[in-house]
């Protein structure tokens, strides 16, 4: 059974770090594309950061030089290590997994909360 459990979210003060994990079991966990999105409330779902199997690393914009995301394929687990946290990094961030070629295939953890608030 293919299952993504995300742990480490929660509520931070504006400049204050979280880091996020994503076990992953149930597939090739070191063969996949995967990556964090995340969902403000009343906005649509965006990619945070992805990390190819090449270990080749992207980021949406406003968090580069704020956010890194890593994996350990001998744990099946990857991370967001987020730093300098704003007020707008707030929101529910799921972590994803995709195979490399097509047919793409994904799968999706349940999410974890990150509000950042004074």
């Amino acid at each position: 059974q293919v299952q993504l459990v995300e742990s480490g979210g929660g509520l931070v003060q504006p400049g204050g770090s979280l880091r996020l994990s994503c076990a992953a079991s149930g597939f090739t966990f070191s063969s996949y594309r995967v990556g964090w999105y995340r969902q403000a409330p009343g906005q649509q779902r965006e990619l945070v950061a992805v990390i190819t199997s090449a270990d080749n690393t992207n980021y949406l914009d406003s968090v580069k030089g704020r956010f890194t995301i890593s994996r350990d394929n001998a744990k099946n687990t990857m991370f967001l290590q987020m730093n300098a946290l704003k007020p707008e990094d707030t929101g529910l961030y799921y972590c994803y997994a995709r195979t490399v070629a097509p047919p793409y295939v994904y799968y999706w953890g349940q999410g974890t909360q990150v509000i950042v608030s004074s």
